[in-house]
Parts: structure tokens; sequence; C-alpha cells
């Protein structure tokens, strides 16, 4: 498929190192906060980390230096880097409980609202034909999921957070890591299975709005990228707050 019109220019090495970092600290953040790795537990070594990444140890050493610095890990010399406790509550935080009740789910929106709004604008001038590719890879996942009667979290999940690491600026894509699939209102109320269109037709609306995303930060175009996930993020909001709608 065609990505750009006109390619934006290639990466430098610098760049490219800096998106395999990002890459990394999120394999390992993923490990910490889905509890595969436990407070106390060390981490695996750096070459089993460049084994298991395919990177380089400098790459890896980085991702660590990163994941210290937001007290994830710290790094006992001469023995090995550990996980630790999770971060103090006085830190900022949206845990299980804050997403209990569909107002909690809404207060999130307005919170990706003004947050992946201008993600996708960023997105629209920094992602790369690689990253615009993984973009429209997630949305072809979405559109098997609806075929196989799945409600394609997985998927809808990855679509956003391709735009979050094409904006070329690890926090968006940190902060994303750290919501992980609970911000898709779909696992917290059953909007696909309420709407009034039904479920399938409710999905391909979805992906309609999602792939308005996608075709303006392929077309470079930060301000309709921008109009689009409002507007798709507006949606799913309103549609939770009538009663028996969908949402996202």
């Amino acid at each position: 498929m065609t990505i750009f019109s006109s390619s934006p220019a290639s990466p430098s090495p610098r760049q490219r190192r800096g998106g395999l970092v990002q890459e990394v600290v999120q394999h390992l953040a993923t490990q910490i906060q889905g509890g595969r790795l436990q407070p106390g537990d060390q981490l695996p070594t750096e070459s089993a980390i460049m084994a298991e990444v395919a990177v380089s140890r400098t790459v890896v050493r980085e991702a660590i230096s990163r994941l210290q610095a937001s007290g994830l890990v710290e790094t006992r010399h001469g023995i090995g880097t550990f996980v630790l406790q999770a971060p103090s509550t006085e830190n900022f935080s949206i845990g299980e409980q804050d997403m209990a009740t569909v107002e909690d789910v809404i207060h999130v929106l307005e919170l990706r609202i003004s947050l992946e709004t201008e993600a996708a604008g960023l997105a629209a001038q920094r992602a790369t034909p690689e990253q615009c590719e993984a973009m429209a890879e997630a949305l072809a996942s979405f559109v098997a999921a609806i075929d196989e009667k799945s409600d394609a979290v997985p998927s809808d999940f990855e679509f956003h957070m391709e735009i979050a690491k094409a904006t070329g600026n690890r926090h968006f894509a940190d902060l994303m890591t750290y919501l992980g699939k609970r911000i898709i209102p779909r696992t917290r109320v059953n909007t696909a299975g309420q709407a009034p269109e039904g479920r399938e037709a409710y999905l391909r609306r979805v992906h309609g709005e999602h792939e308005s995303i996608y075709n303006a930060i392929r077309n470079q175009d930060a301000e309709s990228a921008r109009a689009a996930m409002r507007t798709h993020l507006s949606n799913s909001r309103d549609r939770l707050r009538k009663p028996r709608n969908g949402a996202d």
C-alpha cells in the first residue's frame, strides 16, 4: 500500500537508537506493570535482554537508565538491576479504583482528548513510513477482529499506541504503556453489545473514525489529524453519556 506521497527525511542514527530504547523501556515496563517481574526481582542480564529484543548493549543500558529515572528499577553495582516497589501513591496514578464507573471512564477519555489530540498532530508531522505501516497493520487487525466476532480491544489499543510512538516524544508512549488496554472503554463497559445499531455496525463505525485519523497522519496533515482524533474520542465520550449507547 502507498504510505506517503512524499516521504519525510530518513531518521538519523540517534533517532533510530532512541526508538529502540523506547521499545526496550516499554518491553520491560510492561513486564513490571503486568506482574511478570515483581518488586525485588532481578532484571534479566543485559545479554539476555539484548538477545530477547535484538538490540545493542548501548540501547539496553539507556533503557535501564530511563527505567531508573522513572522509579521502576534500581541498579546495585556489582549485583544487578532490581524491580522496586510500586511508586508512591503521592505520584500521579490511575488505578483500577479510578476506572470503576462509567463516569470514571469518561474522565479518562477527557484526559485522552487533550493528550492524544496533540499526539495525532505530532505524529502527522513526524511519522516515518514504517510507523504509518504499523498503524495500517493495526487497522487491518481491527477489521479482522470484527470478522472474528472479537471486541477488537488489542488492535484498538495498538493503533493508539503506534500514534503515540510516532510522535517521536517518548513521554506519550510511556503514558500509553502505563495506562494500557484499560483506557479502551470496551474493557469496562459492554458498549459494543449495547449499541443500538448492533455490535458489528458499532465497531465498523469506530474503525471508520480510526481510518480518518490514519489518513490525516499518512497525508502529513497535522490539523486534520488533530481534528479527527478529537472527533473520535469526543464521540466515544458522548456515546458513553447516552444510555445503552457505545463508546470507543
